[in-house]
């Protein structure tokens, strides 16, 4: 069974019991400053779960492409990955925790045909928070799961959350034995010797974390799941890594043909960065030195190093991307429909790196001959990792160089720098991206409404070209991105701020109705990531001034919002501009 029947069986299944099927949101959320890049499921219902009516009802199940930052170093090893699907279902104040682990049993064990015996479940254990969840074990034994295969763990492991506060609760996770020997006595769900891996997690979202970290109780009990397709697929085919299934076994083929110092890490590094690259530059992204933009242009850099390191002529770039269209294309119409531009950016981004690590070469020799004239020898760990910031050079190219001219490195050194460096990183992204719409209150929402009255007035000013490309909203200010060729000019800036503000004067009504995506665009209804929309929409009119496909919440009136003030216009990457705005009350 290959990854896309999976996909498909998971769909008809769940729309076989009256779920309705909405598509993938895009890698790159719209109006969610929490992550970098959509994370889970999750991510793109969070109103919903927080009580806003979905237009497709309250029964969901979608595919979500998903993508993860904090192992990007670990990629190469036998089981990480940045992008990734994830298949789930949704519960928005319809069915619990009963008819959630029943569909998932009869799913694994009918439609999947895993044998019980494979299977061991793991629920919340408990604490001063919430109480064990006696009740998921009691439902899961009414399903046939034997006691000896029902484990209760702590927050670390049964409880979930994206991000610091929002809706969260218990969770119960479905582990598939692989039929390894067990590492111990005490081998369970909980340790990683590999007999045990997580293939679905459902989620009882009935509790809200506030910032205070304390829990109140939804208003409505939600379900959550999650089965990652990746892993499912490997498992189910008997392969003991991702990289052997139909998804990237002919790429790592094709490399291995390709190479003339086969690794097979390196080889798992490109397939798996050429793979993520192309998802997010489908879906918008562009590489470039800050945030999401950052990421994608360390993910191409990764990948054109260990292309390097394979020996591969980087000129064989083109057909790889071609290849990978060839293999992802079917469960991916995006990578169809933009190959040129997948082409395209790559192949400037691997030019720009090329140049990086010549001028990387130039500084690093500078560095060399100051050190021959002191009569050092070695390489100082913070020279090293200056190239690496600054030029991006690899320490291998380093070691390689200094090498060559005599010279050792300190390589211990470099390696707690570099440490500090992720670990400053990693805590960086997650202060500034947290929060979200997890996080909603009266501030975001009416941040959210403001970046609809600031959309349209930039197509007043600037031409209908000016469409959004992103917006990213915290309690403290909104930021939206939007395609124009040059730096919009003072007067320019003031036009669109006096606009805006006329219409929070004017105090409009602010209103939703649901309709078909057909129906919302005959009826003049904007919507960024066109691709991203299910049969039912939602679309918010303000007044007689804007009227957009959108999630919401909003205001009721414009009247609520204050004074807006744009602080600041800038460039966010080759063609597309960014306002930095407030409200001011």
């Amino acid at each position: 069974m290959t990854a896309l029947e999976i996909r498909n069986k998971f769909l008809n299944y769940f729309k076989a019991h009256g779920h309705s099927i909405i598509p993938s949101a895009p890698l790159i959320p719209e109006n969610d400053p929490s992550v970098l890049f959509t994370t889970a499921g999750m991510h793109p219902l969070v109103p919903y779960l927080l009580g806003e009516k979905h237009p497709n009802g309250t029964k969901l199940a979608d595919y979500q492409k998903c993508l993860r930052t904090v192992d990007i170093d670990e990629v190469g090893d036998n089981r990480h990955l940045t992008f990734f699907e994830m298949l789930g279902n949704w519960s928005l104040g319809d069915y619990f925790k009963e008819q959630s682990i029943k569909y998932s049993m009869e799913f694994l064990t009918k439609e999947l045909n895993i044998p019980i015996e494979k299977l061991s479940v793991t629920c919340f254990k408990g604490d001063a928070d919430a109480p064990r969840d006696e009740e998921t074990a009691k439902i899961w034994k009414e399903n046939g799961m034997p006691e000896e295969r029902i484990y209760y763990f702590g927050k670390d492991d049964n409880w979930w959350i994206a991000g610091e506060t929002g809706p969260c609760g218990p969770d119960t996770e479905i582990f598939y034995d692989t039929g390894k020997e067990p590492c111990g006595d005490k081998c369970d769900p909980s340790c990683g010797c590999g007999k045990y891996v997580e293939i679905w997690n459902n989620v009882f979202m009935e509790y809200y974390k506030n910032p205070d970290g304390t829990y109140s109780k939804l208003k409505q009990k939600n379900v959550d799941t999650g089965l990652g397709l990746e892993r499912i697929n490997m498992l189910l085919q008997g392969k003991e890594t991702p990289f052997d299934t139909e998804i990237f076994a002919p790429i790592m083929e094709r490399l291995q043909e390709l190479a003339t110092n086969d690794n097979i890490a390196s080889r798992r590094i490109v397939a798996e960065h050429l793979r993520s690259s192309m998802m997010i530059i489908a879906d918008g992204g562009k590489p470039s030195n800050i945030d999401r933009g950052y990421i994608l242009r360390r993910l191409i850099r990764r990948m054109i190093r260990h292309l390097n390191k394979l020996g591969i002529d980087l000129n064989n770039l083109e057909e790889l991307i071609t290849l990978n269209v060839q293999i992802l294309g079917e469960m991916y119409h995006e990578l169809i429909n933009n190959k040129d531009n997948i082409i395209k950016t790559i192949l400037e981004e691997k030019d720009k790196f090329i140049k990086t690590l010549e001028n990387g070469e130039k500084e690093l020799l500078k560095e060399l001959n100051k050190l021959k004239e002191k009569g050092v020898d070695t390489l100082s760990a913070e020279a090293v990792f200056k190239l690496y910031e600054t030029y991006g050079f690899p320490q291998e190219v380093t070691k390689e160089i200094a090498e060559e001219n005599g010279f050792k490195i300190d390589l211990t050194g470099f390696d707690k720098l570099f440490k500090e460096h992720q670990e400053k990183s990693r805590m960086g992204s997650e202060q500034k991206f947290k929060g979200g719409l997890a996080e909603q209150n009266e501030q975001t929402i009416a941040y959210h409404t403001a970046t609809h009255l600031l959309h349209k007035a930039l197509q007043i000013v600037l031409g209908e070209h000016a469409t959004q490309k992103g917006s990213n909203i915290t309690t403290e200010r909104l930021r939206f991105d939007f395609a124009h060729p040059q730096k919009v000019t003072k007067e320019e800036l003031e036009q669109v701020e006096k606009i805006v503000n006329d219409q929070i004067q004017r105090d409009l009504v602010v209103t939703c109705e649901e309709m078909s995506y057909d129906e919302a665009k005959a009826s003049g209804a904007i919507g960024l990531f066109e691709n991203k929309y299910g049969d039912r929409v939602k679309v918010y009119t303000i007044g007689d001034f804007s009227k957009e496909i959108c999630g919401g919440p909003h205001v009721k009136h414009t009247g609520e919002l204050g004074r807006f003030k744009i602080k600041k216009e800038e460039a966010s990457s080759a063609g597309v501009r960014r306002i930095k705005a407030v409200l001011e009350k």
